[in-house]
């Protein structure tokens, strides 16, 4: 396991970047960020699949609170990397730059909403490669609704825990390029009780538990050249006014996040 920290401080617009050159897939139009060079000297030999498991919320204030899960998810991952969330860091905002390598001002979601982007993404770039792309995500989610009216199949499920289901489905048939897992209940019950309360980390240890059997799951169906990431969007805090979650403030707890990679 190697730790990255990024020179400058990239913020998640690097990613979409980075996958593209690590897929060899160029890149989306207007994305001019730098994808994360150690990861490229990192990997020589261009991949052919990848998995990115996106849990919302899961930042770095929860993996110093819980270090035996930040040491759980290194243990299953081959490389990690400091990076800044977006402002505001909401979870469309954030997502939408993560998957087009756009600010917000570039791809149009400014604020907590959820408009189908007319940018060019990740996917469009995929898509126009060739490749299959799958997006399975909790029905009527950000991630599920933002990146809409493309040529990739979707899947919406009620609740995590059938996204997971989908997710290993889909790995088993084995019939698509790109797979993105979308995972929000960590989101949710840090609004509504607190991000350390016991049922948040609880819901922490579900997306830990999950990465595991997505790695696993990839291992075991694609042999080689491939790529897995663990891409949260943003943080949390709690609000001092009513005790409960809360986060798009530009504050360390808001924006400092890790991302995880399996480079193969």
């Amino acid at each position: 396991m190697k730790v990255i920290h990024t020179s400058g401080m990239q913020d998640l617009r690097s990613f979409t970047p980075t996958l593209c050159q690590l897929m060899d897939v160029p890149k989306p139009k207007f994305a001019d960020q730098v994808a994360f060079a150690e990861l490229i000297e990192a990997s020589p030999n261009k991949k052919t699949k990848a998995l990115i498991y996106c849990p919302d919320a899961f930042g770095l204030h929860a993996l110093k609170r819980y270090p035996h899960l930040h040491q759980k998810i290194k243990s299953l991952s081959t490389h990690e990397i400091s990076l800044r969330s977006m402002m505001p860091s909401v979870t469309p905002v954030c997502f939408a730059s993560l998957f087009s390598g756009l600010a917000p001002a570039q791809h149009g979601i400014e604020s907590y909403r959820k408009p189908v982007l007319t940018c060019q993404t990740v996917f469009d770039a995929f898509i126009a490669a060739g490749k299959k792309v799958a997006l399975v995500a909790v029905k009527e989610c950000s991630v599920d609704i933002i990146f809409r009216n493309r040529k990739m199949d979707y899947f919406s499920l009620d609740h995590d825990s059938l996204v997971t289901v989908k997710a290993l489905e889909l790995l088993e048939k084995d019939e698509h390029d790109l797979i993105i897992v979308y995972h929000q209940e960590y989101d949710d019950l840090l609004h509504a009780s607190g991000p350390f309360s016991q049922v948040a980390e609880w819901a922490l240890n579900n997306h830990t538990q999950t990465y595991e059997l997505l790695v696993n799951a990839v291992k075991n169906k694609w042999k080689e050249n491939y790529v897995i990431a663990f891409t949260p969007d943003h943080g949390a805090h709690v609000n001092p006014t009513t005790g409960l979650g809360d986060h798009g403030e530009d504050r360390d707890e808001d924006m400092s996040l890790r991302h995880f990679f399996v480079l193969k």
